[in-house]
């Protein structure tokens, strides 16, 4: 089955043909650097980086542009606030947002543009923009004039009658019709600006992205991705500015990602639920993080919530067993089994694992369905747990290839979704740690506690042995006995 997306611009999935055969090109909407990112953002960014690795692992040369809009309103009033320059206020979010993204695992892309790069591009489509009659200029400021557009709000689907019955023309702006927007905006005292035909000023929000987009991928290209909130203004605007000035077709899919609720509400900060990535990092791992947002569909409202997370850890952690315990089990195998001979493999167990990538991208290929590829993840997962504890492996070499070829599936595949970078040891002594927090135990404690339930048992006073047990238990932490001794990990 071919790739198929979901179109926002058709209303339907479509078989994703690219402009040029072999090569994709990609924008996404970055973010305004006023302010510490949130888990929307993580979301929106977490869902094209999976898409952008998606299409690479399916054969593609993807140029793939994601932005910064580093000058507009909100970064100059925050910087006024603080009483420092604007450009030193962007600057430390660019980093900041820089950071949170290689935490949660993100690929860099192909080209990382700032707005105030692209000012020549910027006047450039202005320009063209009032030859053909679609702008005009007032006192400075530049707006687009949208009744000038016929496919205006094609992208959204409203009507523009309805909406400009509601619309007005705030104080200070210079339009003709409340529903034009600004592609230039006339210089004000203690704001930024750069020379242009029309005076000092600085550009709107939404000629930016049409700029650096089209002078990196083209007038046409093939993907622009962000999240629902951005289909209007932002990308109907995009549309109407780029298309009016190129009098091509802008882009031919595009792709929006759902939004995130915190318990079933809203985000909001006056709702008092707002989180930054950097306030969720310090209480769940990066990988827990991007984990549970591919759980859901990208296009589906996904629920933000500390239940949510602490299951996404422990489904995450599952599969962190496995591995470790599949790469223990082949470890030990070593030379051993040569003269062995091969048995006969549960049909349903080899399905499951040699059919773990064309299952995969199956899923992948029906608009990028993670939630579907990890459903396929944990079948995998299931049937490798059941070739190690049915002790086959160690007297059938045919078993042991097949334990080894379900391991190396899940960690090549799950590198396309950006999971299971971790050595499987390393992760889960971290989680411990992670997941002891607030429990007022320490890996250290639990061991001396393993001792002493030991010895209680050697003394055969069974009854401390449970209560320690049980104790235990009550913050979580599972003890498994063996032959080897007694491990924990955390429920």
């Amino acid at each position: 089955m071919p790739l198929r997306v979901y179109n926002t611009l058709s209303g339907a999935k479509e078989e994703f043909r690219p402009l040029n055969p072999g090569k994709v090109g990609m924008y996404v909407c970055g973010v305004t650097v006023y302010d510490y990112c949130h888990i929307g953002h993580a979301r929106a960014n977490v869902v094209f980086d999976v898409i952008y690795r998606y299409l690479t692992y399916a054969g593609y040369d993807v140029n793939y542009v994601r932005n910064y809009t580093d000058v507009d309103d909100k970064i100059i009033n925050r910087a006024n606030e603080r009483g420092i320059d604007s450009r030193e206020l962007a600057e430390e979010f660019i980093r900041a947002f820089d950071e949170d993204m290689a935490r949660l695992g993100m690929a860099c892309p192909t080209h990382q543009p700032k707005a105030t790069e692209y000012i020549p591009q910027i006047v450039a489509i202005v320009e063209r923009l009032i030859d053909r009659g679609l702008a005009y200029e007032a006192d400075g400021d530049v707006y687009f004039a949208v009744e000038r557009f016929p496919d205006y709000l094609k992208l959204s689907k409203r009507s523009l009658e309805e909406m400009q019955a509601g619309a007005r023309i705030a104080p200070g702006e210079r339009k003709r019709n409340p529903m034009d927007f600004a592609l230039w905006k006339g210089a004000k005292p203690g704001e930024p600006a750069w020379e242009s035909p029309w005076g000092p000023g600085r550009p709107g929000w939404h000629i930016e992205c049409s700029a650096m987009s089209m002078e990196l991928l083209g007038e046409s290209f093939d993907i622009h991705g962000g999240g629902k909130d951005l289909v209007f203004p932002h990308h109907e605007n995009e549309i109407a500015q780029s298309e009016g000035a190129s009098g091509k077709p802008f882009v031919r899919y595009w792709l929006h990602n759902g939004f995130v609720n915190i318990n079933q509400e809203k985000m909001s900060k006056s709702l008092g639920n707002f989180f930054t990535i950097r306030d969720i990092l310090k209480k769940y791992d990066p990988e827990v993080v991007r984990f549970f947002l591919l759980t859901a569909h990208y296009r589906s409202p996904i629920d933000f919530s500390d239940q949510n997370l602490e299951e996404a850890r422990a489904g995450l952690t599952r599969f962190y067993e496995a591995l470790q315990a599949a790469g223990e089990v082949l470890a030990a195998l070593g030379e051993a089994q040569g003269s062995a001979q091969a048995g006969e493999i549960d049909g349903e167990l080899r399905a499951r694992i040699e059919g773990l990538e064309a299952s995969f991208v199956e899923a992948m290929d029906d608009d990028f369905n993670t939630a579907l590829a990890i459903g396929h993840f944990f079948d995998a997962v299931r049937a490798v747990n059941r070739l190690i504890a049915e002790g086959q492996i160690a007297r059938d070499p045919l078993a042991a290839e097949l334990l080894r070829t379900g391991r190396e599936a899940l960690v090549r595949l799950g590198g396309v979704l950006g999971l299971f970078s971790s050595e499987p040891a390393v992760w889960l002594e971290q989680q411990k740690g992670i997941a002891l927090g607030g429990t007022g135990l320490t890996p250290e404690r639990i061991e001396e506690l393993i001792a002493e339930r030991l010895e209680a048992r050697k003394s055969r006073n069974f009854s401390r042995a449970d209560a320690i047990r049980d104790e235990l238990a009550q913050k979580g932490v599972i003890l498994l006995d063996s032959k080897e001794g007694t491990s924990w990990k955390m429920k």
